[in-house]
């Protein structure tokens, strides 16, 4: 299928509301004309999972973009418009925050009251000491960054306000929406959408589960069983989004996990869209400590992902029938 008549590629870095109708009718058009079936009659059935690709990660000025995720986003829109007769269902994940939470600035002051400077890292006896103080509930600030340094995965990283719930960034990159729309009509299949990272007291960066799962005995997170068990349905599971670093990285991480938990002969159904994503570059800090040297952790993180059984391709990459 060719290029969409609404689509540019120059529009991605844009910001602009989406013209749902102008995309629907070019669907309906492009269906019959091309006889395109329904998802429903897919005899391979294959799931593309978007994650985190947002105006406030894919859109250059937004607080956290991530250099790349431009022309990440432009390969992943021109993969499945290429691909769209083949594409069973879309699923998209939503980071979705408020403005007081655990890893934002307003969570946190210093002793004269300070808020902390954007990519500060907090350490558990950063709390205990009073170094960073946190504006509320103390105890379960310190019960959590022993648990996070404890699960050996991050430290606890004060970022931007981001992905703010009813604002802007919050939203997918309206090119992309404009592709989700447009692959729901001409294949009869809803886009999927999971919304993650809404509790005050714990980061998540996998869509399938926070960082720490309860505090002082009750719980602030569970693992996303239902996400889980929907993905693995389909014969092969895309993934794409922002950041590899980071969402994208301990999502494959955690479906790693379950995998190897459920059955791991599911390892070869994950296929992960390489050029489609880009690290979270390294703060501007010296001596850089390893753990926050982003490119490298993911370059050698997906290394391991390829050992375990998952598939790394490139959008220019056939995919199969």
């Amino acid at each position: 299928m060719n290029l969409p008549r609404f689509y540019d590629p120059a529009s991605v870095p844009t910001v602009y509301v989406e013209r749902a109708g102008v995309v629907a009718a070019e669907a309906d058009e492009a269906r019959v004309r091309l006889g395109v079936a329904p998802s429903a009659r897919d005899g391979v059935r294959i799931a593309a999972f978007g994650i985190d690709c947002q105006v406030g990660f894919c859109t250059p000025g937004a607080s956290l973009f991530v250099p790349g995720a431009v022309e990440d986003t432009q390969r992943t829109i021109a993969w499945l418009y290429a691909n769209v007769e083949r594409i069973t269902t879309l699923f998209f994940s939503l980071d979705t925050h408020r403005v007081f939470q655990i890893f934002h600035p307003a969570w946190w002051t210093d002793e004269r009251g300070a808020r902390p400077a954007p990519f500060t890292t907090i350490t558990h006896d950063d709390v205990k000491s009073g170094r960073w103080r946190p504006r509320r509930d103390r105890e379960s600030a310190l019960e959590y960054t022993a648990k996070l340094e404890a699960n050996g995965r991050y430290v606890l990283t004060v970022w931007p306000f981001h992905t703010l719930l009813g604002g802007i960034s919050h939203a997918l990159v309206p090119a992309l929406v404009e592709a989700a729309i447009f692959h729901a009509v001409l294949r009869d299949e809803p886009t999927r959408f999971e919304t993650k990272g809404i509790h005050e007291l714990t980061e998540s960066y996998s869509v399938l589960a926070p960082e720490v799962r309860d505090l002082g005995g009750r719980s602030v997170g569970t693992f996303n069983q239902t996400l889980f068990d929907a993905l693995l349905a389909y014969d092969r599971v895309y993934v794409f989004g922002q950041a590899k670093s980071h969402c994208v990285l301990s999502t494959l991480e955690d479906l790693r996990a379950r995998i190897v938990a459920t059955d791991a002969r599911l390892m070869g159904k994950i296929w992960i869209l390489e050029d489609a994503m880009s690290p979270v570059a390294p703060p501007p800090i010296d001596p850089l400590p390893p753990a926050l040297d982003f490119p490298r952790v993911a370059a050698k993180a997906f290394d391991a992902l390829r050992v375990a059984g998952m598939h790394v391709v490139k959008t220019s990459d056939p995919v199969a029938p």
